[in-house]
């Protein structure tokens, strides 16, 4: 949504389409995976909704790296929206599939590799775009990400260790992509 709506110099889509655009990756990338998960849960594929082994991790992980490809690729081949938009969608796609694969062998955050990523995103637009302040939002998403790391460690979720790994999956793939690519 930040790229929709807070980087307006970047993408360039009319209102209806915002919305639109919106509701799409939202209703895709949110509303059917939490639908599979709740499923998984109903018939005892998973145990808690927590997750707490990464055993129990890899199916739903699976699924939702899947729910992400086919959304990627529909708004590749269906939809017209900005080159940043498309970069977004297909940077978060690889992350939630490299997360899927590390998750065979240890259980680091996904919490951190999403917030981290956001991180990312902003600041390697901030970098690349210097003529526009992002500095509220910069040290904003990195406070959000302080937070969340914290709250995963206070919960007992994760070790630091996978705390950090989750932050460094999420920021090194979300930075280089659009520091690189955009």
């Amino acid at each position: 949504m930040y790229l929709i709506y807070g980087a307006t110099h970047l993408v360039k889509v009319s209102y209806f389409d915002n919305r639109f655009l919106v509701a799409m990756v939202f209703l895709t990338t949110f509303i059917i995976p939490l639908l599979s998960v709740v499923m998984m849960r109903l018939t005892k594929n998973i145990g808690s909704f927590h997750m707490h082994s990464k055993e129990e991790r890899v199916f739903p992980f699976s699924m939702i790296s899947l729910f992400y490809m086919i959304t990627t690729y529909l708004f590749y081949l269906k939809f017209r929206i900005d080159p940043a938009l498309l970069l977004a969608l297909v940077v978060i796609t690889i992350s939630v599939i490299i997360l899927t694969s590390v998750t065979f062998f240890w259980k680091i955050s996904a919490h951190m590799t999403g917030i981290s990523g956001l991180v990312a995103i902003i600041f390697a637009i901030a970098l690349k775009y210097p003529s526009y302040d992002y500095l509220a939002l910069v040290i904003g998403s990195i406070l959000a990400a302080g937070l969340v790391g914290s709250s995963r460690l206070y919960l007992n979720a994760h070790t630091p260790g996978e705390i950090f790994g989750g932050f460094i999956l999420g920021f090194s793939i979300c930075f280089s992509a659009f520091y690189w690519l955009l």
